[in-house]
């Protein structure tokens, strides 16, 4: 009788199949059951190396847990759901969900989390770039997939998180466009006949984001300390299902089958024809009678730094006392029709302007002060840090002003001009080599003695 194996030691055999067949003890399942894993091979060589590699994991604690991997579209619903939920901003998380839903699972969604090789996320890079996507969402989608796969592999569902093992394609960082001083000069002179004028004085010459514009409210706007205290800001969220069954709840505005090549339905869209939904489709939250949490929604800025109070420049204190005066009389003449909610930039029943329009509005001026199209955020903020820069105020203040929390972040924001690099070279070079002096015409009397044309005549001889 053979002796009995001691405890966690592994048995390999020959099975009546022809194959090698290896089980290794890994210590016990959540119910107390045993935990025994199943590896199997062609040959005896084989068999032993992948039992090694098994107990190998097993005393440095990192095998994977006991059952059936879920595939990645399985994992990341529950990362986002579950997990990420919890952390990430409204936005945030819906560029997570769109990305997921576009580019993850129709890529890599129905791999095993623990079958995933690093060349299907190189084959679906691929792909996205080939279907013309720029580089740089492909990076987004790489980042989200790690992420994914990094807490995935945290709680042992997976041996390696094989995103780490992939480069991303390579991002070129998109050139600041700010205004130069003529150019903000121009596009405020143009936005000075219309109603929203303050609305852009502020954005230009505070570098504000659109959303703290828009989302600026009077409480937080000290006139006699002259602060402006931007805790809140401006956005549009999308709506979420507060029904217990969101696929039942969309069910009539389903769309289960692709537009036609010709389709003359969606002909005016922007983006092209809408994507058909998925079998499981929870969108259309919009149409929900218990909808939640979208629309314009006042929500608090990214971080604890953009919350600082940020000085008002004094000349900016009448315009704003005057807007006051002229806001407070349309409220009383709105009487009961006013959505009072205290925004500093409203429309004419009290309601805060919409992002949508502010954009549209922006591109307007851009046209009407003849200035190049160009982002609403080289028009703000890149311009202020870049004006501030030129006025010669140093970095660190700069950074303060637009409330950045690394400095590196505001040297991204600041663009240097031509104009200013020449002039700084110009003085470089005269601080080692001076310019040289023209020489001048000079006459040097000497005294016409006998002795010295007596020399003159010995030299001459």
């Amino acid at each position: 009788m053979a002796p009995r194996k001691p405890n966690m030691e592994s048995s390999i055999y020959l099975g009546g199949d022809g194959w090698w067949h290896g089980r290794v003890t890994m210590g016990v399942k959540s119910d107390g059951s045993p935990d025994r894993r199943h590896r199997r091979a062609r040959t005896e060589t084989e068999i032993k190396r992948k039992v090694k590699e098994l107990e190998a994991l097993r005393d440095k604690g990192r095998a994977p847990k006991a059952g059936r991997k879920p595939t990645v579209a399985q994992w990341m619903e529950t990362y986002l759901t579950d997990i990420a939920s919890l952390k990430l901003k409204p936005r945030s998380l819906d560029d997570y969900w769109s990305k997921t839903r576009n580019d993850i699972i129709p890529g890599v969604g129905q791999h095993r989390l623990d079958k995933l090789a690093p060349e299907h996320l190189e084959h679906m890079y691929r792909a996205l770039l080939d279907a013309g996507h720029a580089p740089s969402h492909v990076l987004k989608v790489h980042r989200i997939l790690s992420r994914a796969l990094k807490i995935a592999h945290r709680r042992r569902m997976i041996v390696e998180n094989v995103a780490t093992l992939v480069d991303p394609p390579s991002t070129d960082e998109t050139e600041a466009n700010p205004f130069t001083i003529e150019e903000a000069k121009a596009f405020l002179a143009a936005a000075a006949k219309r109603p929203t004028f303050l609305r852009w004085v502020i954005g230009v010459g505070m570098g504000f984001r659109q959303g703290e514009c828009l989302g600026l409210r009077w409480p937080y706007v000290d006139l006699e300390a002259e602060l402006f205290h931007p805790q809140w800001q401006l956005q549009r969220l999308t709506w979420r299902h507060g029904c217990t069954n969101p696929h039942a709840c969309g069910e009539r505005l389903h769309r289960f089958d692709a537009c036609p090549p010709d389709c003359a339905r969606h002909k005016a869209y922007t983006r092209g024809c809408p994507k058909p939904c998925p079998k499981t489709c929870r969108k259309h939250a919009s149409a929900c009678p218990e909808r939640k949490e979208g629309g314009l929604v006042f929500t608090r800025p990214k971080t604890k730094k953009s919350r600082n109070a940020v000085p008002i420049p004094p000349p900016f204190i009448p315009y704003l006392r005057e807007h006051k005066l002229q806001q407070d009389a349309a409220k009383a003449a709105a009487g009961e029709a006013w959505q009072g909610l205290d925004a500093v930039f409203t429309r004419p029943d009290g309601r805060p302007l919409d992002p949508r329009q502010d954009y549209g509005e922006f591109k307007e001026i851009l046209v009407e002060a003849g200035i190049d199209d160009r982002r609403l955020y080289d028009g703000s903020r890149h311009t202020a840090g870049t004006i501030l820069n030129e006025l010669g105020v140093d970095i660190v203040t700069i950074m303060e002003i637009l409330r950045h929390t690394q400095i590196s972040q505001t040297r991204r924001y600041v663009k240097g001009r031509s104009h200013l690099s020449k002039a700084a070279m110009d003085r470089m070079g005269n601080t080692f080599l001076p310019p040289a002096v023209a020489p001048t015409e000079t006459r040097t009397e000497t005294a016409d003695t006998k002795a010295a044309r007596s020399r003159q005549r010995r030299r001459v001889r």
